[in-house]
């Protein structure tokens, strides 16, 4: 094993690289913005120039890295591909391939949130674990699932897009893949504003909540924390909705640990506890006993899982 690897999470905004020794340990990380124009033709160019300079300011040669492994806002093939990535303006281009050509470094390249769950097992609220499903709940909803330490991609990419499960199937109201009743319009921070929004307009009830504008994920946390009884509500909806999908996940997968990421996960124990509360009343018989933890490693989530993916 080479001493060094690089981790690169490519965003809508920023590209966040950081440089790792292979033991886990981070020894830098920095951003460069994300240039979109000419459809995202520039990225792994700029990706590529970045790493160089930093290769050259810390006297790192190339013999002495593993490689860079990337992570990628949309589903990636077998051959280290996209077709698309729509925040990225990115049609099909073959990622690995590409920035593997403009280093001299090997390139291995995985969905974003899938390499998050990596680096959670690897470094993160999972460590100690092969059994993950990591759970990102934030503006929407994804997740990440790893069976024996390997991510399950499924055949087209598009393994652990938990959000997506449908949920409710009278939900009226569109999710923003275009269906309706699907997780994400519950158990993100958008859902469960959307839920409180709902209950402020049905009740009558006096509330904290109503005089936040905007009113945001954790401000009905946080107001639930201290009582307020719709806000109290409005959690046991998500923990409600997220732990019964939880517990359907854990039929199919039975992993050991699920991982609680993302914006909204700040809410911290009481997030948990009432998932894992829901979880239990829904799950079958085998699985009850599925742990859960809060992710550890933030925003570099990404960038750890990257580097964990060239080192498998």
């Amino acid at each position: 094993m080479k001493k060094y690897g690089f981790g690169v999470d490519i965003g809508g905004t920023t590209c966040k690289i950081g440089l790792f020794e292979t033991s886990g340990k981070m020894l830098d990380k920095w951003e460069i913005p994300t240039n979109k124009a000419d459809n995202g033709g520039h990225i792994l160019d700029d990706v590529a120039a970045s790493i160089d300079e930093k290769m050259k300011s810390a006297s790192i040669a190339k013999e002495d890295v593993e490689g860079i492994g990337v992570g990628v806002p949309g589903p990636v093939l077998e051959d280290g591909s996209v077709s698309v990535c729509v925040n990225l303006g990115w049609g099909q281009v073959q990622v690995a391939d590409e920035l593997s050509s403009k280093t001299g470094l090997p390139v291995k390249v995985g969905n974003d949130a899938n390499v998050a769950a990596l680096g959670e097992m690897w470094q993160g609220g999972g460590k100690g674990y092969t059994g993950v499903v990591m759970v990102t709940l934030g503006t929407g909803v994804g997740g990440g699932i790893i069976h024996n330490g390997k991510i399950i991609p499924g055949a087209n990419g598009a393994g652990g897009e938990i959000g997506h499960i449908t949920v409710n199937t009278e939900e009226k109201d569109t999710c923003g893949c275009g269906r309706h009743g699907c997780l994400e319009q519950y158990a993100s921070a958008t859902g469960i504003v959307r839920m409180a929004k709902k209950l402020l307009a049905e009740k009558d009830a006096e509330s904290s909540l109503r005089g936040f504008e905007p009113l945001t994920a954790k401000d009905i946390f946080d107001e639930a924390k201290k009582g307020d009884a719709l806000a109290l509500e409005a959690v046991e909806i998500l923990g409600e909705t997220l732990g019964m999908a939880l517990s359907n996940i854990a039929c199919v997968v039975n992993p050991q640990v699920f991982v609680i990421g993302g914006g909204v996960s700040k809410a911290g124990d009481i997030l948990i506890d009432t998932v894992a509360k829901h979880f239990k009343e829904h799950a079958f018989a085998s699985c009850k006993d599925t742990k859960f933890a809060l992710a550890s490693l933030g925003n570099d989530a990404g960038m750890y899982g990257c580097v964990q993916m060239i080192l498998d």
